[in-house]
């Protein structure tokens, strides 16, 4: 009796499940990896990036210091964007399309778009580890019940069926139920873990942005205009 056991026991579908599930915890437990390490990689650059740059003697100077410190380069990119909008806002004024917009509107649209585009980066993988915490328990309980059935229809020809000759397989096939919640519970717990690091990162990205846009709207427009 055992895992083993069920596995020389069982067919096709058993079989199917099995690997379905392997390939299941396989994807989200390499997710959770490089996610998580991926949310330290930022936790551990935003001080010191903010710190760098805001610490500065000028906007260059700011710009390089925090590419240096943001190991991320999701709030050096935002910073880099930003101050390219605004400089080529004041170089091309009343060349292109958008010459007639102000400075404030293009760098909040800038902004704004690249704040979506971050926050896809930070939450890529999180719509895979919920549809795992979701659908394992049921694909794990499908081979349960199909094992089950398939234990009973073994046993359907015997004359007598004793206790040990029902329990032995039910209690094989009940190792699916146990495979799926093994596969869904880590997923959950990291999907509510990196859901809620992602809103915290999202606000220090709406916060730098809101900074960004009123330094260069207003305390660097000599920068911008000698740049010019």
């Amino acid at each position: 009796m055992g895992i083993m056991h069920f596995w020389n026991q069982g067919d096709i579908v058993t079989h199917s499940i099995a690997v379905v599930l392997a390939i299941l915890s396989l994807l989200s437990w390499a997710i959770i990896g490089s996610r998580f390490f991926a949310q330290l990689k930022l936790n551990r650059s935003i001080d010191q990036a903010f710190d760098a740059f805001w610490g500065a003697a000028d906007l260059e100077r700011g710009l390089a210091a925090i590419r240096e410190k943001d190991t991320t380069g999701i709030f050096a990119g935002m910073a880099d964007t930003a101050a390219h909008v605004a400089k080529m806002h004041a170089q091309q004024k009343e060349v292109t399309i958008g010459g007639g917009i102000s400075v404030s509107e293009v760098l909040t649209r800038s902004l704004r778009n690249y704040m979506v585009h971050a926050q896809a980066r930070c939450e890529s993988g999180l719509t895979l580890l919920a549809s795992v915490g979701s659908t394992a328990p049921f694909i794990g309980l499908f081979g349960t019940v199909w094992g089950i059935y398939h234990a009973l229809v073994g046993l359907s020809g015997a004359t007598q069926v004793v206790l040990d000759k029902v329990a032995g397989p039910v209690g094989e096939a009940l190792i699916m139920t146990a495979a799926g919640l093994f596969v869904a519970i880590p997923a959950v717990l990291a999907y509510n873990a990196l859901n809620r690091a992602n809103r915290l990162s999202a606000a220090y990205l709406d916060g730098f942005a809101h900074d960004l846009h009123t330094f260069l709207t207003t305390g660097s427009r000599y920068a911008l205009a000698k740049a010019a």
